[in-house]
């Protein structure tokens, strides 16, 4: 017997929407969201270095979106990207970190202390060797190079977390904890120096707009409020204010999140900061980090800039403020926090696993790639594209020598399982 049309309808429509959600939840787990961010980049990589490369240019020139009476909102494709699609995961960043602030690892001091210690060490050590190179290597004779010791300061959470999931599956689940409060922090310290470095002039009304925007935010989340026809426009109008204000954009993004509420009312079955999550994180890790990647990524890798990367000032401070700089800051504060104040190591994890963990600093890809187009846009020339072909470097060889440190840990880990469980046999018999 036939079904009836609506029937149809109706099982096909589940269908679909079992497809999306299972979809969904596969963007959401770290070693997907990594994978799709690798694959952009590869593309973006080898258009580059194609035959189509000018295509590949053009692609990012195309200008979209209107240009009113004192609103140009005509950018191109590449800076839609970064300014548009990046405020998505800057807001998704900012949830994250709220949660962690209010009811997370870093809620209370004790908790919070290593975290912030090796965030704190894993921006500062970097940019001083990045500045370092920098100012041996005479960079200060071109504008705009001097900023470049910024580069380095940032931590791919997506990136890192993927390459720990894959390959740290064996170390205990302070791991990722650790490495999550650590990321989140390091990105609100780049989000500062957006703020504050790249932020030519302010433009004060629309600041106090955007400010105005942030506070209504505020209050119709302590009023309840859920309707997504009032979060949506008014999310878009900060984004807005805050572009014209002249604070790159993304800034907007974390400022939102921060102020999104955490705990759940009663006969509430979550929290907004959590129903926010869940619903934008396949979006940022599907779609919004993996185009940009594809319109940031795209550099030459051909011989001469191969030579560049390890001759230029701007590349080698790129590549050793990630390689050195950051497991050295995040392992050398979290020594001297255990050392000279009441912080321990994460529960399960000895100096050696969390030796492994740092390495996995030195993955900053998204941001990292971010701050290259910001400190060296005034620079210009083939600095740009050399910066980020040092942060696709950097980021790949810290990935894989993170893995390689991790997979032997675990290894370690489990040559003590069986050799414990030998003795406690022997014992018995």
């Amino acid at each position: 017997m036939r079904r009836p049309a609506r029937a149809v309808r109706s099982a096909v429509t589940d269908s679909v929407t079992g497809t999306a959600a299972e979809f969904a939840r596969y963007l959401r787990t770290e070693t997907i969201g990594g994978m799709v961010l690798l694959a952009a980049a590869i593309v973006a990589l080898a258009w580059a270095n194609s035959p189509l490369r000018d295509s590949y240019q053009a692609m990012r020139e195309v200008t979209v979106g209107p240009s009113l009476p004192g609103l140009p909102l005509n950018l191109t494709l590449a800076q839609w990207a970064t300014d548009g699609l990046l405020a998505v995961f800057f807001f998704v960043a900012g949830l994250e970190l709220k949660r962690e602030l209010v009811i997370g690892e870093l809620a209370t001091a004790r908790r919070a202390a290593l975290p912030v210690v090796a965030a704190l060490g894993g921006m500062l050590v970097p940019a001083g060797l990045a500045l370092a190179v920098l100012r041996l290597g005479g960079a200060g004779a071109v504008p705009g190079m001097e900023r470049a010791w910024a580069i380095p300061v940032a931590t791919d959470i997506a990136f890192a977390l993927a390459v720990l999931a894959l390959a740290g599956a064996s170390l205990p689940a302070t791991a990722r904890v650790f490495l999550l409060g650590l990321a989140v922090v390091d990105d609100l310290g780049a989000i500062a120096l957006i703020a504050v470095l790249f932020t030519a002039s302010v433009h004060w009304v629309a600041l106090a707009a955007a400010a105005a925007l942030c506070g209504a935010y505020w209050w119709l989340q302590r009023r309840r409020v859920t309707s997504a026809w009032l979060y949506i426009p008014l999310a878009l109008a900060t984004w807005l204010a805050m572009h014209e204000a002249g604070i790159h954009a993304t800034v907007a993004g974390v400022a939102l999140g921060l102020l999104t509420r955490v705990r759940a009312d009663p006969g509430e079955d979550q929290a907004p900061v959590l129903r926010l999550e869940h619903r934008l994180q396949p979006w940022s890790a599907g779609l919004c980090v993996p185009v940009f990647a594809l319109f940031a990524a795209g550099v030459p890798i051909g011989g001469g800039a191969a030579h560049a990367l390890v001759t230029e000032p701007v590349p080698v401070a790129v590549l050793v403020g990630l390689l050195l700089g950051k497991p050295i800051g995040i392992f050398g504060a979290c020594f001297l926090a255990v050392w000279l104040t009441p912080a321990v190591r994460p529960e399960g994890l000895g100096w050696r696993d969390l030796l492994a963990v740092s390495m996995l600093g030195g993955v900053g890809f998204t941001v990292s790639l971010l701050l290259a187009e910001l400190a060296l846009h005034s620079a210009g020339g083939a600095l740009p594209d050399r910066a980020k072909a040092a942060v696709l470097l950097a980021s790949a060889v810290a990935s894989l020598l993170g893995a390689a440190l991790l997979v032997l840990r675990g290894r370690a880990r489990q040559s003590r399982a069986r050799t414990s469980s030998a003795d406690g046999r022997g014992g018995i018999q």
